[in-house]
């Protein structure tokens, strides 16, 4: 997870609230990610939240090692059963471990300089020909929404180019429009690709 101070503050105050809000709905892409899977994979849920993908994650018979950045995500996420702990993008640091990254709409509040370097990484952190799912949302430039939360927005064309000058190889892009924590209305892309 980001280390921005304010918007772990933000997940922190807002954990029940954010969990209540995402029960009700499926995440986009999770059931093509899962599908893609393969057996008994080992997988990476960046920015877990309070661990309801992890849970289907888990559901399909896989293992899933979930991190976020804030403390009070990571507890709503073990009470849902979830092993996660805490962590910031920056702490991961594996080569060839996982055989997917589910990074649902986590990346998002990192400062755009951060973006490659983090993208680089999580290349490196999956096995040959690993999974990774991204979720952003669409826009353009930087800045805080209304509960002071930071995002970094990018162009569909900007954010496959990121992927693959990263080394991703891309398997579908899918576009939607969603109502956030905010209650403001956002255009946004999931993308599925492989390492």
């Amino acid at each position: 997870m980001t280390d921005d101070r304010t918007t772990l503050d933000v997940y922190d105050a807002e954990a029940a609230a954010y969990e209540a809000r995402i029960a009700e709905k499926s995440s986009p892409g999770l059931r093509t990610f899962l599908d893609h899977l393969p057996p008994a994979a080992h997988v990476l849920d960046l920015g877990c939240g309070p661990g309801l993908s992890a849970v289907a994650i888990q559901a399909a018979g896989h293992t899933v090692d979930a991190v976020d950045g804030s403390a009070a995500m990571v507890v709503r996420a073990q009470l849902n059963g979830v092993n996660a702990r805490q962590a910031l993008f920056t702490d991961i640091d594996a080569t060839s471990a996982y055989d997917g990254i589910w990074a649902n709409f986590s990346l998002l509040h990192l400062p755009r300089p951060d973006f490659a370097p983090t993208l680089a990484r999580l290349h490196r952190a999956l096995r040959p020909g690993g999974l990774f799912h991204i979720g952003m949302k669409l826009g353009d430039g930087e800045g805080r929404d209304g509960l002071e939360r930071f995002y970094c927005y990018y162009q569909p064309d900007e954010l496959e180019q990121a992927l693959t000058s990263s080394g991703f190889t891309l398997i579908s892009c899918t576009p939607g429009t969603g109502r956030g924590l905010d209650g403001t209305l956002s255009d946004w892309m999931v993308i599925l690709a492989h390492g």
